[in-house]
């Protein structure tokens, strides 16, 4: 059996050692690599190409954030788990609008640690209401940025074309998609969607492709929340 590829990113040399040593007693986990700065994790991300990274939210030379948002553009398929100190970071939210999987605690317990590193392999979100909140909106606010076309348009108009959109992305959808988007909300991973409807993995992700294309998204975090608000 193929084992996690896990790759921590944080430059407290002595956390770092601590989760390597938690991850590496797993037979399932292994850490592959330990780095210091974002510069440093794009890096060796390439070349590696981990299926799950830690990601201290501060760091030197290129923070978690920006880190974040390059690979996720040029690697969607990599979960990215932010980590940082308080929750209540506003760094949190804009690390999850450019797709991190969600976010832990530093002085998070090892059991809960493993746990929630499967989790996030399996595609299943690590975030709070709370935090999900403040994400749609910033997810939308980025949505409705105005273009040099239509800056002057008034917001009302926007508003409206922004809820016809919803209305027509719903309506876009085939059956299929439909039960699959609702499954995807649930929080159940490719593995259970495809037991579930008794079809193959490999149909189960294109038919994720086709919605995240129908959404105009590229990750799962944001085609989660974005069917959330559309009433899934």
């Amino acid at each position: 059996m193929s084992k996690i590829k896990v790759m921590i990113a944080d430059d407290q040399t002595i956390l770092a050692d601590s989760l390597k040593t938690i991850i590496d007693l797993e037979d399932d986990m292994e850490v592959v690599a330990v780095s210091s700065n974002g510069e440093e994790t794009l890096e060796i991300s390439e070349k590696l190409l981990p299926d799950i990274i830690l990601m201290d939210i501060r760091m030197p030379k290129m923070d978690g954030v920006e880190c974040t948002k390059k690979l996720k553009e040029k690697y969607p398929e990599i979960k990215i788990i932010i980590l940082t100190t308080f929750d209540h970071d506003e760094y949190i939210v804009d690390a999850l609008s450019y797709g991190a999987s969600g976010y832990l605690l530093k002085d998070i317990d090892g059991d809960k640690l493993i746990s929630s590193i499967r989790d996030a392999y399996n595609d299943k979100l690590l975030i709070p209401t709370s935090i999900a909140a403040k994400l749609i909106g910033k997810i939308d606010n980025r949505k409705q940025q105005p273009t040099d076309d239509h800056k002057d348009e008034p917001l009302k108009s926007q508003d409206r074309k922004e809820s016809q959109k919803e209305i027509n992305l719903y309506e876009e959808l085939t059956q299929r998609e439909i039960e699959i988007a609702q499954l995807m909300v649930a929080g159940l991973s490719n593995k259970k969607i495809a037991e579930k409807l008794f079809i193959t993995q490999g149909t189960v992700k294109n038919y994720i492709t086709n919605i995240y294309s129908k959404l105009g998204v590229k990750e799962r975090t944001s085609a989660v929340l974005y069917l959330q608000k559309l009433g899934f």
